[in-house]
C-alpha cells in the first residue's frame, strides 16, 4: 500500500511522515553518520534491514509548521498476547480487546490511534523509551517503565499470572518458595508485577526466550521445570498451536492491572490530552466494556485458529 506524503485540504497543507518506529530508528540513525558511513551503507543498501520495512506500519502526522498533529498517534503492544493483542492478518496492525479498547478511548477523546505490530514485546519497549510511539495498549505497573511513561488510571483489565507445566508434572504449587530450586521460563522483557519480579531476581532461576511458542515447546522438551505466563493469552496460544499436554495452576503467581501508557517522550504528551484519556477511560471502565471486548475477541481468535 503506498502512502501519499502530501495531502491538501481546504488549502491547509499537513504533511505526512513516516515516522514508523523502524523507519525514524533508521532515520535517526542517517542523520548521525558521516560521509564515509553514508557511501560505505549505499554500497550496501541492499543488504540494510530497512529494505524490508513494511510502508504501513503507522506513520506520525505532521502539521505544516513541522510539529505532530496530536488527533492522530500511534500505538503498539505485546504482539503475543491474545485475546487482547495479537498480529492483524496482513502483519502490519495489532488487534484484539485491548487494541479495541485503546481505539474507543481515542474515540471518547477526539484522537485516532493506529495500533501498529511494532516488532516483539522487547522491542515495543525500547521504542516507548525513544518516543518513536506514543502509547502502549496493555502494560503492567513496574518501578523502571516508570522512568519512560506515564500510566493512565484507571486500569482497564485484571489479569492473572500462572505456572505452567506439562500435563503429567505436579509441582505442588501453591506459593512463591515453591519454585525455588526449580528451572523457570519466560517470555523476555515480562513483568509480573513488582513484588513478584523482586522476588524472582533474589530467589528464583527464570530464564527468558523469545516467545511464549519456544517457550512452551522447551517445555515439552524437558528444558524446563515451569514456564510464567499470563492465563488468557496462555490458554489462547495453547489452544492454537492445538497443545494438549500442558496444565496451568489455579493458584496465581501475581494479579496485575493492564493500564494504558504513554511515552515521556512523545510529543503529545500534555496535561490536557492526559486529562481526556484518564476522563475515556472511566467512563469505560465504569460500563464494564471490556467484559464485552474480551468476549467478542475470545470469539475472534477461535474463529481466526479454526
Amino acid at each position: 500500500m503506498k502512502w501519499p506524503t502530501v495531502v491538501l485540504t481546504a488549502g491547509l497543507t499537513a504533511v505526512l511522515a513516516f515516522g514508523t518506529p523502524n523507519a525514524l530508528r533508521a532515520q535517526q540513525a542517517s542523520q548521525s553518520e558521516t560521509p564515509s558511513q553514508s557511501k560505505s551503507q549505499s554500497q550496501s543498501q541492499s543488504n540494510s534491514p530497512s529494505d524490508h520495512l513494511h510502508p504501513s506500519l503507522g506513520a506520525f502526522v505532521m502539521n505544516a509548521n513541522g510539529t505532530r498533529d496530536c488527533t492522530h498517534l500511534v500505538a503498539s503492544g505485546n504482539p503475543d498476547y491474545p485475546p487482547y493483542l495479537w498480529r492483524s492478518d496482513d502483519g502490519t496492525h495489532l488487534i484484539g480487546a485491548a487494541a479495541d479498547m485503546v481505539k474507543r478511548v481515542g474515540e471518547l477523546a477526539g484522537v485516532q490511534i493506529d495500533i501498529v505490530d511494532a516488532g516483539s514485546w522487547g522491542r515495543v519497549q525500547q521504542d516507548m523509551r525513544d518516543g518513536t510511539i506514543d502509547l502502549i495498549a496493555g502494560a503492567f505497573l513496574t518501578v523502571p517503565r516508570m522512568g519512560y511513561m506515564d500510566y493512565f488510571y484507571p486500569a482497564f483489565q485484571r489479569t492473572r499470572t500462572v505456572i505452567w507445566t506439562q500435563n503429567i508434572i505436579d509441582l505442588h504449587y501453591h506459593e512463591w518458595s515453591d519454585l525455588i530450586g526449580l528451572e523457570g521460563l519466560t517470555v523476555i522483557d515480562n513483568s509480573f508485577g513488582q513484588q513478584f519480579d523482586a522476588y524472582a531476581a533474589e530467589n528464583l532461576k527464570i530464564r527468558e526466550v523469545p516467545s511464549l511458542e519456544q517457550g512452551f515447546q522447551m517445555l515439552a522438551r524437558n528444558r524446563g521445570d515451569y514456564l510464567i505466563y499470563e492465563e488468557f493469552p496462555g490458554k489462547a496460544v495453547a489452544a492454537r498451536d492445538n497443545l494438549t499436554n500442558l496444565r496451568s495452576y489455579p493458584v496465581p503467581v501475581s494479579t496485575e492491572n493492564l493500564y494504558l501508557t504513554m511515552s515521556h517522550k512523545s510529543a503529545c504528551n500534555t496535561g490536557k490530552l492526559r486529562g481526556r484519556f484518564a476522563q475515556a477511560l472511566f467512563k469505560l471502565v465504569s460500563e464494564n466494556t471490556m467484559d464485552e471486548l474480551v468476549d467478542a475477541n475470545m470469539r475472534g481468535w477461535a474463529d481466526d485458529i479454526n
